[in-house]
């Protein structure tokens, strides 16, 4: 079931990195707007159908995410979804036809190599299905009161240290919605109708929605280069975290500690570089 989980987190992330590219070739091919229309002028790729088949790409990732924190651990689920850096990559320079340059490549590489290590060297395995209310107390109101004092501190930053704490709050609440939704397919067994009777999918709902315009303050915050790292690795080990203390899973530490640090940090440093290329960030392709 772990390598079902992988497959199917593998696939979220090459859809969410589809779903990317072709909504950036939407905007970046968009004329502009009549005057006066400004905001008209920014809406008017919407139209477009790569737009749309980018928006539907996106309903798709989250059932392939979603079936895949159902079969395997959180603790699995999560890092692999890392790979939408690499796979925006790949797509953007086969779109774009912009063959990305030889830094680009071993930050590619880099990265894929610390997230196999990683993920070979943790183990995450086990756990529960189902979260009992307790530990979702234990855990949330702690989660809450980072995220409240983080984003308190970031709003009175700029640049790029308001971008890297605007992300490290957007990866907690990335995490916490996984795992809600994680916890909610867990519950779930008389069928759809009992999805709408737990009070984890209305949470993930609104955890989700918070998570997702948060990242649009961060975004406009600083750099791509900036935000990244906190995004990737936040959300990553956060998730590992969680996967451990609401689902009980189990993941080897001991002799491996260090390596596993090694390997985190092999990702850091990758997604950083990755970040930085106009391939992924986008900000050559835009013109609205």
């Amino acid at each position: 079931m772990i390598i079902v989980s992988v497959v199917l987190a593998l696939l979220a992330a090459l859809g969410n990195a589809a779903a990317s590219v072709l909504q950036r070739r939407a905007a970046a091919t968009d004329p502009p707007g009549p005057p006066g229309s400004r905001l008209l002028g920014r809406l008017g790729f919407i139209r477009r159908r790569s737009w749309r088949w980018g928006a539907g790409l996106l309903v798709v990732s989250g059932v392939a995410q979603a079936l895949a924190l159902a079969t395997g651990p959180l603790a699995v689920v999560q890092p692999v979804m890392t790979t939408e850096l690499l796979f925006t990559l790949v797509l953007a320079a086969v779109v774009f036809r912009r063959p990305p340059g030889a830094r680009t490549w071993w930050a590619f590489l880099g990265m894929a190599l610390g997230l196999a290590a990683f993920l070979l060297l943790a183990s995450p395995a086990g756990g529960v299905e189902t979260v009992p209310p307790r530990r979702w107390l234990v855990s949330a109101v702690p989660a809450a009161a980072v995220s409240i004092m983080l984003a308190v501190v970031g709003m009175r930053l700029q640049g790029s240290a308001r971008a890297a704490v605007l992300g490290s709050v957007t990866a907690i609440g990335f995490a916490f919605t996984a795992a809600l939704i994680k916890d909610t397919l867990g519950l779930v067994s008389g069928g759809v109708g009992e999805l709408f009777a737990t009070w984890q999918i209305y949470t993930a709902a609104a955890v989700g929605l918070g998570s997702f315009l948060m990242l649009q303050a961060t975004l406009r915050a600083g750099s791509l280069a900036a935000s990244q790292p906190a995004l990737t690795l936040g959300d990553s080990l956060l998730s590992v975290v969680l996967g451990v203390s609401l689902f009980g899973e189990r993941i080897e530490l001991g002799y491996r500690v260090l390596p596993e640090a090694a390997s985190l940090g092999l990702i850091a440093f990758a997604s950083v570089q990755l970040s930085r290329s106009p391939l992924v960030s986008g900000k050559e392709e835009q013109r609205w």
